[in-house]
């Protein structure tokens, strides 16, 4: 049992499956502050668990973070000063080995279907991605519409016509389905509940709440005075983080797997892809020649001659059809583009932070009833909604919930850049220019970056410096995304 690795006293898992309270002992471990012994009755029960290693969720792989030069490593072509190159850390991280499939995505809409398909069907139809991507008004491509994303021949290529929202959207529920399969088997849930209905489903923070607890469940022996048993905690270390997109920075570095050419803390080799070199072709004997992903080569040609076909895909390629990069990733160039969480400015370089980079932080609180307790909605997740003014008073590190815009696009930017009064300010309206007399900018707080490359584009995007934006709403038919997942405690393992 895991859980017995986990939790202070060890044989908490024995009280599981065992129900035997007489065996309760504590660690031996001491408050270096007080002196007072931990997980020990007479002391007050105040319960420490032993500090473990981060475990792998499925699908991920360990991303061990550092220094880069984060940006464009391509001339800027386009004159667009996008990009451009700037020092950042990224902190250690996980990050899926390859893009979300077709099948993976099927796995979620059953999910829906079982719960919520009743009373709350529209819970269902809003997560079912758009296969009408696929059509083009000057092409024959009213097959994939019908079968890309169903037909078991699919199953393992990157589901696309997903939007960031629905991304977003999956991967809270895959965080919550992981959660409940560790409970089963760390013998705290005796099994995976079909029962669930509506609101009454288990998700990771309603069972952290005490809002979520099946009526089979196994509670942990408590120590505290007040209590004999109780439900797992954060404390107690073996419910894993969110899963969620991985951000910009993220994204980037993981795709350049620079711990192939890094000697000590230099690095000796810039590279222009996710793999060694400058050429698009594998120079390795075995397979000299081949295409290292799946691009277009040339107006018309995105497969090759019959017979010697350069990429092998027409459209998408199954997620693991080329090489993975020094990480093990694959496809971070090529197949399709992917999603990523920042919100898109073009003068990204100097507005975000040098450690974590990110914009698009949209700071919220729990929504409480009378009594405190958090409230949640018709899916059974805790509501949450943006800080007041007043919830920031007092603080230095941030005065607002909004800061999707700030530096670029907010009050403050549009005043130092001399574009118009801050007099009925709304955002980034003043700043982007989409008033009635003037073409609308296609920027917003709504837009968010995409990076990769895809099937569709030329080499030029295989680049992971290079980045493009689209409405979090909108959805295309070479563009997925796959999971990210924060990593805690030391960033290279104990």
């Amino acid at each position: 049992m895991k859980i017995a690795l986990r939790l202070i006293p060890a044989v908490i898992a024995v009280f599981i499956l065992s129900g035997c309270s007489d065996d309760i002992t504590n660690s031996g471990s001491t408050s270096s502050a007080t002196g007072w012994e931990y997980n020990s009755e007479e002391n007050g029960g105040f319960e420490v668990a032993s500090a473990v290693d981060q475990e792998t969720g499925p699908g991920l792989v360990f991303i061990e973070g550092g220094t880069f030069t984060m940006g464009k490593v391509q001339d800027d072509v386009l004159y667009e000063w996008n990009n451009v190159p700037r020092r950042v850390t990224v902190a250690s991280f996980y990050m899926d080995q390859t893009e979300i499939t077709n099948v993976n995505y099927r796995e979620y809409l059953y999910w829906l279907d079982r719960v919520f398909g009743v009373n709350n069907r529209q819970v269902l139809r809003n997560a079912y991605p758009d296969t009408l991507v696929w059509r083009d008004p000057m092409a024959f491509n009213e097959p994939y519409v019908e079968y890309y994303f169903r037909h078991p021949s699919f199953n393992e290529y990157p589901v696309v016509g997903v939007n960031w929202l629905q991304a977003n959207d999956y991967a809270l529920w895959r965080t919550d389905r992981v959660n409940e399969q560790i409970l089963v088997n760390e013998g705290v849930f005796d099994g995976i509940k079909t029962d669930q209905v509506d609101e009454r489903n288990f998700n990771t923070e309603a069972y952290l709440y005490g809002i979520y607890v099946p009526d089979d469940g196994n509670q942990i022996p408590s120590l505290h005075p007040r209590q004999d048993t109780r439900g797992v905690r954060i404390e107690d270390g073996y419910l894993l983080p969110k899963y969620r997109l991985p951000t910009e920075a993220e994204w980037e570095f993981a795709a350049l797997g620079l711990i192939g050419n890094s000697v000590d803390e230099l690095v000796w080799e810039r590279k222009t892809y996710p793999w060694n070199g400058h050429i698009v072709r594998n120079d390795d004997p075995r397979h000299m020649g081949e295409m290292r992903a799946n691009f277009v080569r040339g107006k018309g040609d995105l497969m090759g001659v019959a017979g010697s076909l350069n990429d092998n895909a027409s459209i998408t390629a199954p997620v693991k059809a080329y090489w993975p990069n020094d990480y093990g990733l694959y496809c971070m160039a090529g197949n399709v583009s992917e999603w990523v969480l920042d919100v898109y400015r073009p003068m990204s370089y100097d507005d975000v932070s040098g450690f974590r980079p990110f914009r698009g932080n949209v700071f919220q609180k729990k929504v409480l009833d009378a009594n405190g307790n958090p409230v949640i909605d018709s899916l059974g997740r805790l509501q949450r909604e943006a800080i007041s003014e007043r919830d920031a008073e007092g603080r230095f590190n941030y005065r607002k919930a909004d800061y999707r815009n700030y530096q670029d696009g907010d009050a403050v930017s549009v005043m130092e850049r001399g574009l118009n009064d801050t007099v009925g300010y709304e955002g980034t309206e003043s700043m982007y220019v989409n008033t009635a007399d003037q073409p609308n900018s296609l920027i917003s707080d709504e837009v968010r970056v995409y990076k990769g490359g895809s099937w569709k584009d030329r080499a030029y995007w295989l680049s992971p410096g290079e980045r493009r934006f689209l409405k979090q709403s909108e959805a295309r038919d070479d563009l997925g995304f796959r999971c990210a997942m924060t990593r805690v405690g030391s960033p290279g393992g104990f």
